[in-house]
C-alpha cells in the first residue's frame, strides 16, 4: 500500500542520511588525524582524535604549530577556524535534520496504523455489502417462488370452491 511505500522511502532516506553523516565525520576525522601527524610526527589514538574533534582542540593545535614556526598566518588561522565552525554548524544541522526525520517516521508509523485500520474497515464493509447483495438475490428468488405458490394455491382454492359450488348446484336440482 501507499503507507508501506512511504515507510520504505523514509527508511531509505534515513539510511542515506546516516551514511552521509558518517562519511562527513570520517572525512573530518581523517583531516584532523593527518594534521596531528604532520605537526607531531605521531599517530593520534582514537580517543585523542575524538577529544580533539569534540573540543575543537584540533584547530588550536594546528594554529599553535603555525605560530611556533614563526609565521603570522592569521588569515589561514581564521580560515581554519571558520571551516571548523562551519563543520560544527553542519553537524548541528544534520543532527536537527535527523531528529526531524525520526519525528516524521513516528508520524508516518502512527498514521500508517490509522490508514491500515481504515483499509481493513473498508474491506469489511465491502464483504458485508457483497453478502447483503447475495441475500437480496436469494430473497428475490424466494419472493418469486412464493408468488408462484400463492397463485397455485389460489387457483386450487378457486377450483375447490368451484367444484363445491357445482356439486351443490347439481344436488339442488
Amino acid at each position: 500500500s501507499m503507507v508501506a511505500a512511504m515507510r520504505k522511502k523514509l527508511k531509505l532516506t534515513l539510511r542515506e542520511f546516516s551514511n552521509l553523516r558518517t562519511q562527513m565525520n570520517d572525512d573530518y576525522r581523517e583531516v584532523v588525524d593527518r594534521r596531528y601527524e604532520t605537526i607531531t610526527g605521531e599517530k593520534a589514538s582514537d580517543a585523542m582524535l575524538e577529544h580533539m574533534i569534540e573540543t575543537g582542540e584540533s584547530e588550536s593545535i594546528f594554529q599553535k604549530a603555525i605560530l611556533d614556526q614563526g609565521g603570522n598566518f592569521s588569515e589561514t588561522i581564521n580560515e581554519i577556524k571558520e571551516r571548523h565552525d562551519a563543520v560544527m554548524e553542519v553537524e548541528k544541522g544534520l543532527l536537527e535534520l535527523h531528529q526531524i526525520f525520526l519525528d516524521m517516521a513516528t508520524l508516518v508509523e502512527q498514521q500508517g496504523e490509522m490508514i491500515d485500520n481504515i483499509e481493513s474497515q473498508v474491506a469489511r464493509a465491502s464483504t458485508f455489502t457483497a453478502q447483503g447483495t447475495e441475500v437480496l438475490r436469494d430473497t428475490k428468488t424466494l419472493h418469486k417462488k412464493i408468488k408462484r405458490k400463492q397463485l397455485c394455491l389460489a387457483l386450487i382454492v378457486v377450483a375447490i370452491i368451484a367444484a363445491i359450488a357445482i356439486a351443490i348446484i347439481l344436488t339442488v336440482r
